[in-house]
C-alpha cells in the first residue's frame, strides 16, 4: 500500500504530517519523519499501524508531496558546490540504514563523519533534516537562498497534460479523463508496466503515486493529470496488470 517517501497526513488533532523514510523487505516495519518540525528525528512504525489508520480516515495518503523541494533551473556555482559537500554526506551516512534512523548507532556514525571531514555534528544533522524534509532529492539539498523568490512562479507546463486540480483517489471521477490525449495515454500504460515490472504486488494507486514522483515531480499543481484520469484510462484501454 505504501512506498518509500510516500507522505501521510493525520487529521486529528494534533495534526501533522509524517514522511516514510524507508520500509523494511518484510513490509513489517517502516521508519517516519515528522514534517514541518524543526526537531524531529526518525521514528520507527509498524507498517499495520499506518495502513490502520489510513484505512480508519484517522489519516490519508497524500498523492501530491506538499514539502517536496522544487528543482532550482539554474543554481549559482557557490550553491552547487555546497549542494554537492551537503549530498556527498548524506549520500555518505545513508549507506548504512536503517542504522542512521537509529539515535545511538547515528551519533556515532555523525561523529566518525564529523572527525574525517572537519565537519561539525550540527551540520550533518541539518544536511540530513533538510533531505528528509524535502523530499530525499538531491534537490532538498540546495541552499534555502538559492531557491528565494521561487514561491509562486510558474513552472512551464508538461507537454500533454491536462489542466486541472488533481483529484484524490477516493473521489477521482471517470470522466476526469476526458481531455486526456494520446500521448498521456501512452505514459499511463508505460507507467502502469514499470510498477508492475518492478512490484511483486500491482496497485493502481501506487502506480499512479510513482509515476508522478517520475514524470511530475516539477509540474504545476495544475498541469498534474488526476488519478481519475490515469484509473480511467488504464480500464478503457483494458490495461490489467494484477497477479
Amino acid at each position: 500500500m505504501f512506498l518509500h517517501n510516500d507522505v501521510i497526513e493525520y487529521l486529528d488533532p494534533p495534526a501533522h504530517l509524517l514522511r516514510i523514510l524507508w520500509i523494511d523487505d518484510a513490509q513489517s516495519v517502516a521508519y517516519t519523519f515528522t514534517l514541518r518540525c524543526t526537531s524531529a528525528t526518525p521514528r520507527s512504525m509498524p507498517l499495520h499501524v499506518l495502513v490502520a489508520d489510513v484505512s480508519a480516515r484517522r489519516a490519508r495518503l497524500l498523492l501530491t508531496d506538499p514539502c517536496r523541494a522544487p528543482r532550482a533551473d539554474a543554481p549559482s556555482g557557490k550553491h552547487l558546490l555546497l549542494q554537492t559537500k551537503a549530498w556527498d554526506a548524506v549520500t555518505a551516512l545513508h549507506r548504512d540504514v536503517p542504522q542512521l534512523y537509529l539515535p545511538r548507532p547515528r551519533a556515532a556514525m555523525l561523529a566518525a563523519y564529523s572527525r574525517a571531514h572537519a565537519m561539525s555534528v550540527a551540520t550533518l544533522m541539518r544536511y540530513l533534516r533538510r533531505y528528509w524534509e524535502r523530499g530525499q532529492t538531491i534537490d532538498a539539498l540546495l541552499p534555502d537562498y538559492a531557491n528565494s523568490g521561487a514561491r509562486g512562479k510558474t513552472r512551464a507546463a508538461s507537454a500533454g497534460v491536462k489542466r486541472g486540480r488533481p483529484r484524490h483517489a477516493a473521489t477521482s471521477s471517470a470522466s476526469a479523463g476526458t481531455n486526456t490525449d494520446a500521448a498521456l495515454r501512452a505514459l499511463f500504460v508505460a507507467a502502469a508496466a514499470h510498477f508492475a515490472a518492478t512490484h511483486p504486488r500491482f496497485s493502481r494507486p501506487a502506480a499512479y503515486r510513482q509515476m508522478l514522483r517520475d514524470h511530475f515531480a516539477d509540474s504545476a499543481p495544475g498541469d498534474i493529470p488526476s488519478y481519475g484520469q490515469f484509473n480511467y484510462w488504464l480500464t478503457r484501454d483494458s490495461i490489467d496488470h494484477t497477479h
